[in-house]
């Protein structure tokens, strides 16, 4: 691969971060349950038969829907994609033999399944052979592909295995020969984004520019005139304005990517084509691209996301709606989008450490994704409302089982968001009890962060590279730590005022063996309030502890949660661990509850509820609904 190396920061390789402490005992979770129930679950819903040509054909196990013309079966090679990372991922901390070997069961039924030409598809070979390529709008093939595309780097890394990777290079091979502007070829892309970000993926693996070539084939292509979906259509013999989804929308094809500047869609094929944009971006240095991310970034932060970091308050699209709609007990907020929001903020820090990035990856990590999956990596959330009558539970499986192995993977991968490195500056984007090995100006460096967070702000980081080298350390400073953070360098306080660049601390220096850095981030517990256009939160305050938002669960407070009334002081609040939830920071607040005993049966009254005092006990967002059921809240009454 030929690109310029000059102010790009990629991720490190997942292998070179050892995780500890809260991130750590995530990651046991997923080795220990999350990973072996992926594939059993895939296997019970049939998707090991469907891809086996040793057995038969299981034929079509869910309906096709007769006004979309697809059925969720035709998602599974995503499914089993996806659950090979996890399980990839997952080897590199808990070796695990007979999962490797149930893996590799399944990529040697993957190498029977392709054909001469390198086309694999379980669905277009086994349940509608002569339909390949053929409605690329609504279809998929593309995504699946990109999902094993992903596994096959994933499963190379860990194990050093080539047949998956060797799998999907003949494939992304075959599709080079058949996307393009040439005689015979297919000027397209999918409906359904990924495959972009994944074949960046393979060409860094392997070197091979052609696959990045692609990836920007596909998102150059997307929403340009005469429009592709269109032409497809009519080919099929279809009526374009037939369309399900009634607009280009809710695929972000409906205008060339550079020229557009509202969210607007369904929200995981969002968040994939900007994390695929920013890929480009990154590898071109393509400022176009980067400028439209930009505003992009703006429209959904400032304008259309959960307190979460949850993006998509619709069921009906999975996505967004219209400006500042962020309703609580029906926020759809999917596992999947706010996993890909994740992705998208990683990969916008490609261009170099900027906290606005940064700062929304970790909101979105603890918050809006990580409450997909239960502690015990047994059950998932698909979507994440904020408030809850208490019917809203983990589910063990879905019809369409994107969000458990798409939450498992990203934990088992966390590691890799934490860290990136540019040819010489290592980047410190996330903090969590850990090992960074990497080489920075040719030199080995280790670096080891020593500290409790999220539950503590003490950050203590031993930078040991194996001979004295120059290169810089940048360490995010959160917005929400602006005030009150401090930095030392071996004891000697660091002026942040002046080392501070785009909300990362740079020490530039000959770093030596013994080198210390320590942090302290405030926790405070501090309100959020939502913008006076958020109707839904009008009155009410969210309440945050570091990256963490906290929510009221009834197994704590009691059943009426909407009676809570928050002061607007906050100093009477203090912490406590919760064994039950592993020891997490429950903090517990003095606030005054509404008394509705005088109402004597009565359902209106002429004044208001008397204000009694009350205590309160909240818990961390993602940790709701691993206890009793029951009710739960996130924006709580604010004192007038």
């Amino acid at each position: 691969m030929t690109t310029d190396n000059k102010s790009q920061f990629r991720p490190v390789a997942v292998p070179d971060v050892q995780l500890a402490g809260f991130w750590g005992k995530w990651q046991d979770a997923v080795c220990d349950s999350t990973a072996e129930i992926l594939l059993d679950r895939c296997e019970k819903a049939g998707m090991i038969q469907a891809i086996d040509v040793n057995q038969p054909s299981p034929g079509v196990v869910i309906p096709i829907d007769e006004k979309w013309t697809g059925s969720t079966q035709m998602f599974w090679d995503s499914d089993l994609g996806k659950s090979i990372e996890t399980i990839a991922y997952s080897l590199y901390r808990k070796p695990n033999a007979e999962l490797e070997a149930r893996a590799d069961a399944i990529i040697d039924m993957y190498e029977k399944l392709q054909q001469e030409d390198g086309y694999v598809n379980a669905w277009f070979q086994r349940v509608q052979p002569g339909k390949r390529w053929t409605n690329l709008r609504d279809h998929h093939e593309l995504y699946c592909a990109g999902h094993l595309m992903e596994a096959a780097v994933a499963y190379f890394q860990a194990t050093g295995k080539r047949k998956l990777l060797d799998i999907m290079c003949r494939y992304a091979d075959h599709m080079i020969t058949v996307f393009g502007h040439g005689e015979g070829q297919i000027p397209g892309y999918c409906g359904h984004q990924e495959v972009e970000l994944a074949l960046v993926k393979l060409a860094r693996v392997t070197g091979e520019k052609k696959y990045l070539d692609l990836a920007k084939f596909f998102v150059d292509e997307r929403g340009r005139e005469p429009h592709f979906f269109t032409a497809e259509a009519l080919r099929g013999g279809r009526d374009p304005k037939e369309y399900v989804h009634k607009t280009y929308e809710y695929s972000q094809a409906h205008q060339p990517v550079r020229e557009q500047n509202k969210v607007v869609g369904h929200a995981v094929r969002a968040m994939y084509q900007y994390s695929g944009m920013a890929d480009i971006a990154t590898e071109y240095h393509d400022d176009s691209l980067t400028s439209a991310l930009e505003t992009l970034w703006d429209d959904l932060t400032i304008k259309q996301m959960y307190v979460t970091g949850g993006i998509g308050p619709a069921a009906i699209n999975e996505g967004f709606t219209d400006y500042y709609d962020l309703p609580n007990d029906t926020a759809y907020a999917e596992t999947c989008a706010s996993v890909g929001l994740v992705f998208w903020a990683s990969r916008m820090l490609g261009r170099g450490p900027n906290r606005r990035y940064a700062d929304i990856m970790e909101q979105a990590l603890y918050n809006g994704a990580l409450t997909g999956l239960a502690r015990d990596g047994k059950t998932f959330f698909y979507d994440n409302p904020l408030e809850s009558t208490g019917k809203h539970h983990r589910w063990v499986w879905h019809r369409c089982p994107c969000c458990p192995p798409n939450i498992a993977r990203l934990v088992a991968s966390v590691g890799s968001y934490m860290y990136a490195v540019a040819d010489n500056e290592i980047a410190v984007h996330l903090y969590g009890e850990s090992r960074l090995k990497a080489t920075i100006a040719g030199a080995s460096v280790t670096l080891t962060q020593h500290t409790n967070y999220p539950w503590h702000g003490d950050i203590r980081v031993n930078v040991d590279p194996e001979n004295s080298s120059q290169f810089a350390i940048a360490l995010r400073i959160p917005e929400w730590a602006a005030e009150g953070a401090s930095l030392h360098l071996n004891g000697s306080t660091i002026d942040l005022t002046a080392a501070v660049v785009d909300g990362y601390a740079r020490i530039a220096r000959t770093w030596q063996k013994g080198d210390v850095i320590e942090l302290k981030l405030p926790l405070e517990l501090r309100p959020q309030y939502a913008s006076p256009k958020v109707r839904q939160d009008v009155g009410r305050v969210a309440l945050a502890r570091g990256p963490l938002i906290y929510c009221v669960e009834e197994t704590d407070n009691g059943s009426d949660l909407n009676a809570f009334v928050v002061p607007k002081s906050l100093s009477s609040h203090r912490t406590k661990t919760v064994e039950s939830l592993d020891d997490a920071i429950a903090v517990e607040l003095d606030l005054t509850k509404e008394d509705a005993s005088g109402w004597n049966g009565s359902l209106y009254h002429t004044r208001p509820a008397e204000q009694v005092p009350a205590k309160v006990t909240l818990i961390p967002y993602h940790l709701w609904d691993n206890r009793e059921p029951g009710n739960m809240l996130v924006w709580l009454q604010s004192e007038k």
